[in-house]
């Protein structure tokens, strides 16, 4: 991955919209070679989805921190957790819990739907959630 690529991948985190022909102007590559280099980063996983965020006022969004049990697989329990929809982001992590999940949807509800069905996933010891109020 080289710096071109990085600024891609800058400009789509902004906006996931940006037509391959926007980002070549703005890099100065054009449009073909931005479409293969989009093709390459999602095929060697550097890009793993494009996704639709919901903003604040439109929805809801929480972070979940989850203990998992010691006898099973970490990465096991992220992909089923990752499988879940309203599931934004997986990060397993240090500390006192092992993985983080970002989780959206359309209400509080949706979103609490989303944390039951993670609770009842085999290897989840432990949750605790937090409401985004509001994010920069």
């Amino acid at each position: 991955m080289d710096e071109k690529d990085k600024e891609i991948i800058n400009i789509l985190k902004n906006d996931g919209r940006a037509s391959y022909s926007d980002i070549g102007e703005k890099i100065d590559l054009s449009e073909g070679a931005v479409r293969k280099r989009i093709k390459a980063l999602v095929d060697s996983s550097v890009i793993r989805k494009f996704t639709v965020r919901i903003g604040a006022t439109a929805g809801a969004e929480a972070i979940t921190l989850l203990a998992t049990n010691p006898s099973l697989p970490t990465q096991e329990v992220s992909k089923k957790i990752s499988m879940i929809p309203n599931v934004e982001t997986i990060y397993e992590v240090t500390g006192g819990y092992d993985i983080i999940a970002v989780i959206s949807g359309m209400n509080v509800a949706e979103v609490n739907d989303c944390i039951e069905k993670i609770r009842r996933i085999d290897g989840v010891v432990r949750t605790n959630t937090m409401i985004v109020l509001r994010s920069w």
